[in-house]
């Protein structure tokens, strides 16, 4: 095809040295049908990188040689940069071979009155289901509508999990009915906004509340397309048989509302030649281990109850691949639990992803920086506190040796809506005990690999919170988690983590300052699980 190419371009070439200038412009819709004709040949000449052949062969077999090939091709030869390959045009796919864009073609948009009515029956069913669980505020009707409509709007009351977990929960659901039927990011938060006052005004007998319709559709965002992105990262639908079922399956209890989508739409059972969905870098890490929450204000080790923690940190794409950027192209999400006692479950959710960025090199020092959404929540023993916060973000990589790389990460960003706890210790109340507030936050991440055996990390949060909304102050908190691991086997690590929590509460209605300590002791195993075909550890 080469040669064809040559040959064509010589014979265009020639020509226009003989004809008449005057008639070139006649000639240019003729050069450029000739043009596409070599470039097609051209670009026809390798088949893409994830295509099977029907009927030669199990597809399942296929797709997974398909993987192994990606594996070797595109590994990692430079820490975290995927080799270059023919094969791969970087225009549509990343270097790890992988669509850039869900493929329209198998992914189309749906009419807009398909989500909308979904939207819809996410608040009818949860309606019901309240009403099931024999919920008082469930039991609406004319009545309720005319009040909430002419009462107006307030700051609700309910407890903290539900406004700061559960909400933006739902929110998600709304977002998916239309990010599952090919709206994008963007396209998608009006849903989660229609439907959060659609349940505000005629979904509950409470007067609809401001806290709710910011939390539920922008957390609700915020979850959704982290949602979406790992279900399409397990989706695939080349396979069949067993392997195709485990990946509806598993991609419906990630996202429900994506799974019943795709059963509506016949996508579950579906069978294509060629990956159709967008895929990054998905590297999972497991911590299990014991929590010693120290007594308040102690600063003596193993003084306090003793619990089981499970964490589970997902990162999401390769920050320094350069490469045009989507929201949630990249992002870091972490979920602890604690089990033992009290009766929280859930200690903290925490993540944060990319809406907009780019990517420099300064030397060896390789660089991203952009644009991101922070979710915050931290619901424990010791503080309620959950914070929806919009800024900018730097991540840099820089290779200390060989087998030493440095990772770092800084966040600055501004929170509209913030809820703190107004006490010290756990919440065990079934109303709100926490003022509702804006604020600042900043993050700093720092992390050391010496290679494949330890690790060091230094983990700082600090938020500034103003309180409008309860008794009128400020507060100042500090997270501080230093933690070091030593590998003991492949991918499998023991580590120490130290965590401590400071309080400076500033009320306007005191002469002096609250100030509280409280510090934790976490030992822990972490398995990583590293993507198989997208290898490397990027931050």
């Amino acid at each position: 095809m080469k040669v064809f190419y040559a040959i064509l371009r010589n014979v265009i070439k020639r020509f226009l040295v003989f004809i008449d200038p005057l008639r070139i412009p006649m000639l240019i819709p003729v050069m450029g049908f000739f043009m596409i004709i070599s470039n097609g040949a051209f670009a026809q000449k390798a088949l893409p990188i994830d295509t099977i052949k029907p009927n030669k062969g199990d597809p399942n077999s296929q797709v997974k040689k398909i993987n192994e090939v990606k594996a070797k091709l595109l590994s990692d030869s430079t820490d975290g940069q995927p080799k270059k390959h023919p094969l791969i045009d970087t225009t549509f796919r990343n270097k790890y071979g992988d669509l850039l864009n869900d493929d329209i073609k198998f992914n189309p948009k749906y009419p807009f009155w398909k989500p909308a009515v979904e939207v819809l029956g996410v608040n009818v069913f949860t309606n019901a289901l309240d009403r099931a669980l024999g919920e008082d505020f469930s039991h609406v009707g004319p009545t309720s509508w005319k009040y909430n409509l002419n009462k107006g709007w307030e700051w609700d009351s309910d407890r903290f999990g539900i406004n700061f977990i559960g909400h933006p929960y739902t929110g998600s659901m709304y977002f998916n009915a239309a990010r599952s039927q090919g709206y994008n990011y963007f396209q998608s938060i009006p849903f989660a906004v229609g439907g959060s006052l659609m349940w505000e005004y005629f979904g509950e007998t409470t007067r609809p509340s401001y806290n709710d319709v910011i939390n539920t559709p922008l957390n609700g965002a915020f979850l959704g397309e982290i949602f979406y992105r790992l279900s399409s990262n397990i989706l695939d639908d080349r396979t069949r048989g067993a392997n195709r079922v485990f990946r509806e399956v598993a991609a419906g209890l990630i996202d429900p509302v994506r799974g019943l989508n795709r059963l509506l739409q016949g996508k579950s059972f579906r069978h294509t030649t060629t990956e159709v969905y967008q895929k990054e870098p998905l590297n999972v890490t497991l911590f299990a281990g014991v929590h010693k929450i120290n007594d308040a204000n102690s600063t003596v080790f193993g003084v306090g109850p003793t619990e089981v923690l499970l964490n589970v940190q997902l990162d999401y794409g390769n920050p320094f691949e350069d490469i045009y950027r989507k929201p949630f192209d990249f992002f870091r999400l972490r979920t602890e639990f604690s089990f033992g006692s009290g009766r929280k479950l859930l200690d903290n959710l925490t993540g944060y992803g990319i809406l907009v960025g780019n990517n420099t090199n300064i030397g060896k020092l390789s660089i991203m920086y952009g644009a991101f959404q922070y979710d915050d929540y931290w619901d424990n023993k010791t503080f309620e506190l959950g914070a929806l916060g919009f800024g900018g973000g730097v991540f840099t990589k820089y290779p200390i040796s060989k087998d030493v790389m440095w990772y770092t990460n800084a966040h600055f960003a501004l929170v509209p809506l913030a809820g703190n706890s107004t006490r010290f210790g756990p919440d065990t109340t079934q109303v709100r005990d926490y003022t509702y507030n804006d604020g600042l936050e900043a993050k700093i991440e720092s992390t050391i690999n010496f290679g494949k055996y330890a690790s060091a990390s230094f983990v700082y949060y600090y938020f500034l919170m103003h309180t409008y909304v309860g008794q009128a102050g400020n507060n100042n908190i500090s997270i501080l988690k230093p933690r070091v691991t030593f590998r003991l086997a492949e991918n499998l690590s023991l580590g120490f983590e130290h965590f401590i929590y400071y309080d400076d509460r500033y009320l306007k209605s005191l002469p002096v300052g609250i100030h509280s300590v409280r510090t934790e002791q976490k030992i822990f195993l972490s398995w990583f699980l590293e993507d198989p075909q997208r290898k490397g550890r990027y931050n």
